[in-house]
Parts: C-alpha cells; structure tokens; sequence
C-alpha cells in the first residue's frame, strides 16, 4: 500500500483522478469544511464584542503670526505630544477615568487597579496624522469598549484631556519661561548696578585723574606754572629790592658819621654814586624785560630818583653841619632831617621782607599745585585703563541685560497669547462617533478565516479518506499491478440498485453542496449586516 502511495505520488493527479475523488469523496470534503467554517463563525458570536470609539484633534496652528509674537515653548510637537500621552496614559489619570465610568469590573472577580490599567491602555490606540513633509497636522484618539455608548464617552473624557493638558502644558511652559527670564534680568540688573556703581566709586576717588579731564588738567598745569614763573620773578626782583633798600638804609647810617677823606670831601659819597651805579643797572637789566609800567620798574625808577636826590643834598651839605654831626653821640636824634629820610626806607624793608615771605609762599603752594598736576597727569594713562576694564565688563552686562530685557517682554507678550488661547492648540475636528459595529471581533472577516479553515479541514479529512481506501478505481492502475499488456477487459456491470445508489448519493452530494454553500453565504451576510 506503502508502494501504491509513492507510485501515485510520484505521478502525480491528473484531471480524471482529481474528479474521481470528487465524486468518490465529495461528502468527506463538505462536512468538514461547513464544520470548520461553522466553528469559527460561531466563535465569532461568542467572543465578547468590542466597539471602538474615534476621533480626529486638529493641530491648529497660532492665529498671530510669528514675526509679531514668537512662542516661548518649545516648537517640537511630537515631543510635547508624546510627553502629554505619558501624562494623559498615567496611573493616576486612568484609575481616575476606571472609577469615573465604573470600567472592567468582571462579575466573575475583581481585577487589581494594575490590572485595569493595563487593560485600559491596551484598549487606547492614538494614531499621528502627517503631511507631504512629515509634519504633524492632526491625530486620531480611539477607545475600544464592550459598550458603544460608554467607549464614546471615555474617549470624549480622553479628548478633553488631551486639550486641556495641551493648554495647560503651554501655559505652563509659557510662564516657566517668562519667569525664569525675569530671574535672569533681575540678576543682570544688580550686576549691571553694581558695575555703575563700580565706575562712578573708581571715577569719585580718581576726580581730575582722568582721560576727558587731560585737557583742562594741561590747561591748568600751563596757567599755574605760568603762575610759578611769574611769583619768581616777582621774588627775585623784591630780593633784588631788598639789598638795594638794605643797602641804602646802611648808606644812610653810615651818613649820620661822616668821614671825610684825604681831599676833604664825604667818604659816604662814593657809595651812594655805587649804588646808583648798580640801580641803574638793574633798571636796565628790568626795561629790557618788562615795559615801564610794571610796577618793579616803576620802584626801581622811584629809588634811582630818590638816590639822585640824596647824592645831590650830600654834595651840596656844608662841611661844618658834617663836621658838627660827627661828634654827636646819637646822629638820628641830633639830625632830625636825617632820621626822618631813614625811616621811609626802614619801613619799606619791612615791607619788602613780608613781600618776599608771601611770595614764597605762594610759590611752594604753587609747586604743590604742578606736583599734584604733573602726578594726575602721569596717572591718567593707568586710570585710563582701569576704567577700560570696569567700562568693558558694564557694556558687557549692558548688552546682556538689554538682551534679556527684550526676550523678558516677547516672553511676557507670548505668555499673554497663551493665556487667550491663542497659540497653538487642539481642536476637535470630529466629534466621537458612536460605534454601530463593533470593531472586534470582525465577523466578516471571522468568516473568510473559517472558510480557509473548513477548505483546510475538508481536504486533509478528504485526503486521509483516499489514503486509507485501497480499492482500484481505474484501469490504469490495475495496469500497473499486471506485469504484461491486457488484451481484454470486463465490462461494467450495473443494476438497478446501484444506480439508484449512485443517484442517491450524487442528489445527496448536491444538496449538502447547496446547503453548506447557502449556510456560508447567510452566515457571511448576517455577519456584514450585524457585524
């Protein structure tokens, strides 16, 4: 038999056989295969239903346009969308969902929270909807439930979610940012005053020390040694007056005891014309560098005329008052003419003498003053630098306080169009339906899936019934056991009773063909009809 099979197998069907075993085992194949497609149909029934509940959220994108108001969140929406899922998705928020619409409570036994929630979000499908570039335009929110009206309810709550979280999640974001930014700015202001404070502390202690002041500095340096020059020259010619007065006063004294020379004639006489000589000189040395108004030159004139005069009245004095004064023991008491010509000069050295203390004075004041000049101005380049430095790092601070200031209020104009909704955010394009059909099991398609299987059954059940059966059904296989030709062969035989038989069966054939054919068809229409 073994043998048989491997022969047959090796030949393989052709279409005389194959409609054989058609005939031979027609029943064998259609049982099975209504069976197998009658258990799954009826499977399809008896699994519990599931309706699935969609909707359509449009991402609408902010009503003012960017180059007026720039958004302070963040522009990758996938990313937002997903970290809103995982919010939305949490244990909290289901359980909170489970309680609100009494969820997956089983009469059989109560299922642990963990256990509902995991159902609960195998039962969530959230779908992305793109455009030709990949961006994201809209996406779809299902729930599948075993009542229809309950999964639209639970995904109308889920699409209030997902709106709400959406808006909250921007506005949070929005208000996170402005007021970080506002952190940012209030620490840029310190640091900016503080930077001022800085420069106007460096520019107090180094008052006339600085760059812009270098030009009044030189002005003032130029007129207080011009100040200085003039004070000394002014010293000089009062010393210069001093020793002319001194000088005279002493000619004075030496007057009042005369001497008298080898000619007869006054010894004081000599000096006088030697110091006129050298008023003279220095009456001079003063026209050449000042006019005859100065008033130096006014006094040397005065004395010169004074000298003049006194050398006159000595020549002219008779040689006996000379002679009569000079055994006096007290000449300014005994000539009285003489004293009072004395006095005038003391009282002028004494003058001259406050003069030269006063311009003294003035000329180490002065001094002081063109150290003091000539040291700002030597420390006017290190200033210089230093205040390069704080006014770098303010300019620095500036810019980014200036910087931050004008993100702070876009921030501030950004969060107010948050807060009006006005920014990007979700909108219900299609409301949740309401499932007719339930979404599964699919019993139209449950149907294809027990045909292929009744196919599969019927054949291999089919199948074993030709293995098993070693009859003969046609010559050429008896050819085969035969080791030499047949020359003649044995009609067929047939009685009324066998084609009666014959006739049964293949009527019998027919109608369990019809029958499993009209079973598969209704059974597929009431399944599309009430799905």
């Amino acid at each position: 038999m073994v043998e048989d099979l491997e022969e047959k197998s090796g030949e393989g069907f052709d279409v005389q056989r194959i409609l054989g075993i058609v005939r031979r085992r027609h029943l064998e194949f259609l049982i099975p295969l209504f069976l197998g497609w009658l258990l799954v149909w009826v499977a399809s029934w008896a699994l519990p239903p599931k309706y699935q509940s969609t909707t359509l959220i449009l991402v609408e994108q902010p009503t003012m346009p960017k180059d007026y108001v720039t958004p302070n969140v963040t522009d990758d929406l996938q990313e937002r969308l997903q970290s809103i899922t995982q919010q939305i998705l949490s244990r909290t928020r289901l359980l909170r969902i489970i309680d609100q619409f009494n969820l997956y409570n089983s009469a059989h036994g109560n299922s642990t929270p963990d256990e509902k929630v995991e159902r609960m979000r195998k039962d969530i499908d959230i779908a992305l909807v793109r455009d030709e570039r990949s961006r994201i335009t809209a996406f779809d929110v299902s729930y599948a439930a075993r009542n229809p009206h309950m999964a639209q309810q639970v995904t109308s709550e889920l699409t209030n979610l997902f709106i709400n979280e959406n808006l909250e999640v921007r506005q949070r974001q929005s208000e996170d940012t402005t007021a970080f930014l506002e952190t940012q700015l209030e620490t840029a202001r310190k640091d900016l005053a503080d930077q001022e404070n800085r420069i106007r502390q460096f520019k107090a202690e180094h008052v006339g020390e600085m760059q812009e002041q270098q030009g009044s500095n030189l002005q003032i340096l130029q007129g207080v040694q011009s100040q200085l020059q003039n004070e000394e020259d002014s010293l000089n010619a009062a010393r210069q007056q001093r020793v002319y007065l001194q000088t005279l006063s002493d000619q004075y004294r030496t007057l009042q005891v005369p001497t008298k020379g080898d000619d007869g004639t006054s010894a004081g006489l000599p000096a006088l014309e030697q110091q006129l000589q050298k008023l003279r000189a220095q009456y001079a040395d003063l026209s050449s560098h000042y006019t005859e108004r100065h008033p130096d030159v006014r006094k040397l004139r005065d004395e010169i005329a004074k000298t003049e005069r006194l050398l006159a009245a000595s020549k002219n004095k008779p040689a006996d008052e000379s002679a009569s004064g000079s055994d006096a023991s007290n000449p300014l008491s005994q000539d009285p003419a003489q004293a009072s010509r004395l006095a005038p000069i003391e009282s002028q050295l004494k003058s001259n003498q406050l003069e030269i203390t006063n311009r003294e004075h003035a000329i180490n004041v002065l001094k002081a003053k063109v150290d003091d000049y000539q040291g700002r101005l030597n420390q006017e380049p290190i200033h210089e630098h230093q205040l390069a430095d704080l006014t770098r790092g303010y300019d620095q601070r500036k810019s980014s306080y200036d910087d931050l200031l004008k993100k702070r209020n876009d921030s501030q104009m950004a969060t107010s169009m948050e807060l009006l909704q006005q920014g990007e955010r979700f909108r219900v394009m299609d409301p949740p339906s309401l499932p007719q059909k339930p979404a599964f099991p699919n019993r139209l398609k449950f149907c294809g899936i027990g045909l292929a299987f009744g196919l599969v059954l019927g054949g291999l059940v089919a199948g074993i019934f030709e293995v098993l059966d070693d009859r003969l059904h046609q010559a050429k296989e008896i050819r085969k056991l035969l080791p030499t030709e047949v020359i003649g062969e044995i009609p067929t035989i047939v009685n009324a009773s066998d084609l009666k038989t014959a006739q049964r069966k293949m009527r019998l054939g027919w109608v369990t063909a019809g029958v499993v054919f009209a079973s598969i068809v209704a059974g597929s229409a009431i399944s599309f009809l009430r799905g």
